[in-house]
């Protein structure tokens, strides 16, 4: 395992511009959080709170896949110069907002400023790799690398931003969120020799995007966003249930690291069939293990059911990429793989919000049906890619 990750990561400059992406993308797990913990610390409403952080998430969402299409046209180096100091404006005017207690809607506007800007540096080092590597097999590892720094970057960031915010000060949460951004999407655009070419715009038509393809895969991203969403309400209620609440972060860690070591095994270990065939085959599985968790009887119990369940995720996140790699444009790579992060964050307040409804009416342990059911929507968009878009993409 180690001679395979060490032949990938021995590449001129894959490991800095990995090891950079990873502390750039803190803010992704980080921002939202740490935005309820002020917020709800200075007005005491986690109303409020819920609707800046959404803005914020929002503006991300939305304006994500624009970035990844600038960063094909005029390089990502340019992008990541402009976005980092634009969402440094935009957090520091964000904290002001809230500090000075500005009246709506001037701190959700200024949430949305730093959400348009949110770099995205793990879609670009992405792109980064399929110019690195010399073999085509190396590009699997490579992916799988990045999934299992998204792992890190989800158990670390939430726990240092409440750290931060509830014991250090309460600002110092968001300001760390965003130095990180800003500089780390600074460090990325000094290292240009790693940096994919430019397409540049001719008078000719753009090459399309692929959407028989991408369109379903986007769609699998929004059910597996719901997955996610539903899952953190549904087990802060169940720990809570069960008089544990302090128990949340650790079961949610414990689902991380179960996507983490199923990273690190994957990357690892010859890939024989088709990502499509992956990413059917994992979405369904991640889906089905969540059945049973309505009916285990302690915490205890849930983490390890968690953990299994974890261990479908980290698969069905590279062969997304992989498949994608595979079906889109060289010259719209970035813009293509910025859209299944559009995909997931829009996902993911909805899964939350109708994983509460169903706790408020039936409980915690009812709760455990909305990410099933968004799993099994998400293997069954899956299963509707066609077999033009499956040849595509070989």
């Amino acid at each position: 395992m180690l001679t395979t990750y060490r032949a990938v990561l021995s590449l001129p400059g894959t490991a800095l511009f990995s090891f950079t992406a990873l502390w750039s993308r803190l803010p992704i797990s980080m921002t939202g959080l740490g935005i309820v913990l002020l917020v709800s610390e200075r007005t005491g409403s986690y109303g409020r709170a819920g609707v800046v952080a959404a803005a914020y998430v929002l503006a991300t969402a939305a304006l994500g896949p624009l970035q990844g299409r600038l960063a094909d046209r005029f390089g990502q180096p340019r992008v990541l110069w402009i976005v980092g100091a634009l969402y440094a404006v935009g957090m520091a005017l964000m904290l002001l907002a809230i500090d000075q207690n500005w009246s709506s809607p001037l701190p959700h506007l200024c949430a949305a400023v730093a959400g348009i800007a949110t770099p995205q540096t793990g879609s670009m080092v992405r792109a980064r790799w399929t110019h690195a590597v010399t073999e085509r097999s190396q590009l699997h590892t490579a992916f799988s690398i990045e999934a299992v720094i998204d792992e890190i970057v989800f158990v670390v960031g939430p726990v240092l931003v409440t750290f931060l915010t509830l014991q250090v000060a309460d600002v110092s949460g968001l300001v760390v969120a965003g130095a990180a951004a800003t500089l780390g999407s600074w460090a990325l655009a000094l290292q240009r020799h790693t940096s994919p070419p430019r397409f540049e715009q001719t008078g000719a038509p753009r090459i399309a995007m692929g959407w028989r393809l991408l369109g379903p895969v986007v769609a699998v991203s929004v059910a597996l966003g719901m997955l996610f969403g539903s899952t953190e309400v549904v087990v802060v209620a169940f720990t809570k249930e069960q008089g544990r609440a302090g128990a949340a972060g650790a079961v949610l860690a414990v689902w991380a690291a179960g996507s983490l070591l199923a990273g690190l095994v994957v990357g690892a270990l010859p890939q024989t069939h088709h990502p499509l065939r992956r990413l059917r085959s994992a979405v369904l599985v991640l889906g089905l293990l969540f059945a049973p968790l309505g009916l285990l009887p302690s915490v205890a119990w849930l983490a390890a059911g968690m953990f299994l369940a974890g261990a479908m995720i980290s698969p069905a996140l590279i062969s997304m990429v992989n498949l994608i790699e595979l079906g889109v444009p060289q010259s719209r790579l970035t813009e293509a793989l910025t859209w299944t992060g559009t995909g997931m964050a829009v996902g993911v307040a909805p899964g939350a919000a109708i994983a509460g409804r169903v706790i408020d009416g039936h409980g915690a342990q009812a709760g455990f049906v909305v990410p099933l059911v968004a799993g099994l929507a998400g293997a069954l968009t899956a299963w509707t890619i066609g077999s033009d878009a499956d040849r595509a993409a070989r």
